[in-house]
């Protein structure tokens, strides 16, 4: 379906053009709330200004969305396949669009306070709630996808912290000899590239994400509650790209300073090692269709290359902040979407 077939139908149907305006939601409030979690350490040490590296977020976002969905989009598949919301689809899009709504609201809850929650778990959290409370059970959960989530969870935190922790070790160990000055130039430029390859793997992972539910909403506005296989169209990825950066170029700043800057403080070696790790753990988390969180992933990636130097080195208080934000995500949204999917089904069905 071409762009303009696409809103030609929106245009048409109201509950499309909701479920659409919700989604572009969603992903420009990602832009204020994950995606500056790429570019964070880069800024904070300085390797390169805010605006350069919003642009460089917004291209590799692109890329990272474009080139690994045309290689690889299990993910999406995973998110696509995680729930079932009926055969009602006129219901369905309802639901899907208060799911929408309450990761709106719950997203710009937590970028108000300046906590990097995680935009993909809220993104199931809702969506699940949302098919529980059409279905009035949990019929309408996938146990053999979700059960990925479960796997993400472990791999973004766990695996996370001990690649970041091994990675800095390494790099410590490797430079020990080197020049202090000539290794900080050489790690600014690297940082740089790092940010340039989380920025591709946020996308890869995130974008991926977002626009399955653009293309289940679109199967429902269709009567289609039983696709099994999609396409993904080049338009929609440059669509999806373009508003993440628009909204880490509104927001990003205060993310970037939330991780950056108060979690734990990095020196360039530092910072690309964390870029280092998280990059790795979301490629192998793309490539095997598990969906993980970009935010635990190179938050924890970070706090694993702060404990390197020193167990102090990181604010534990920020820490506890985080993990607490990142345990309520799940039952919060969760119930939120259900809430929610319960109200527009009374208002709308």
């Amino acid at each position: 379906m071409s762009m303009f077939e696409f809103f030609g139908q929106a245009l048409q149907n109201p509950m499309l053009m909701v479920s659409t305006i919700l989604t572009l939601g969603v992903i420009l409030v990602n832009g204020w709330t994950d995606a500056p979690n790429a570019i964070a350490t880069c800024v904070s040490t300085r390797a390169i200004a805010p605006r350069k590296a919003i642009v460089m977020a917004a291209v590799f976002n692109f890329l990272g969305v474009f080139v690994m969905t045309s290689v690889n989009a299990s993910v999406a598949m995973t998110i696509y396949k995680m729930v079932d919301f009926g055969t009602d689809t006129h219901a369905a899009l309802i639901a899907l669009c208060a799911a929408m709504a309450a990761i709106v609201i719950w997203a710009t809850a937590a970028w108000y306070f300046g906590i990097p929650t995680s935009e993909s778990h809220a993104l199931i959290a809702g969506v699940t709630g949302a098919a529980v409370a059409i279905q009035n059970s949990f019929e309408g959960v996938n146990p053999a996808e979700w059960v990925k989530v479960l796997y993400g969870i472990v791999l973004s935190t766990i695996l996370g912290f001990g690649v970041g922790f091994a990675v800095a070790k390494t790099t410590a160990f490797i430079f020990r000899n080197q020049d202090r000055l000539k290794s900080e130039r050489f790690f600014a430029g690297a940082q740089i590239c790092g940010g340039a390859s989380m920025a591709f793997m946020h996308g890869a992972q995130d974008g991926q994400k977002f626009m399955a539910i653009f293309l289940l909403g679109a199967a429902f506005a269709n009567g289609d509650s039983t696709a099994s296989t999609f396409i993904v169209p080049i338009w929609l990825m440059v669509l999806c790209s373009v508003v993440m950066g628009v909204g880490t170029s509104i927001g990003g700043m205060r993310i970037i300073k939330s991780v950056g800057m108060d979690m734990v403080r990095l020196k360039p070696y530092q910072g690309f090692s964390a870029d280092l790790s998280a990059t790795f753990c979301l490629l192998l988390s793309s490539l095997t269709g598990i969906p993980v969180s970009t935010t635990h992933t190179k938050t924890t990636a970070m706090m694993g290359v702060g404990a390197a130097k020193r167990m102090s080195n990181v604010n534990w208080g920020v820490v506890k902040e985080l993990v607490m934000t990142w345990v309520c995500t799940f039952p919060g949204c969760g119930l939120l979407g259900y809430a929610m999917a319960k109200l527009f089904l009374v208002l709308f069905g």
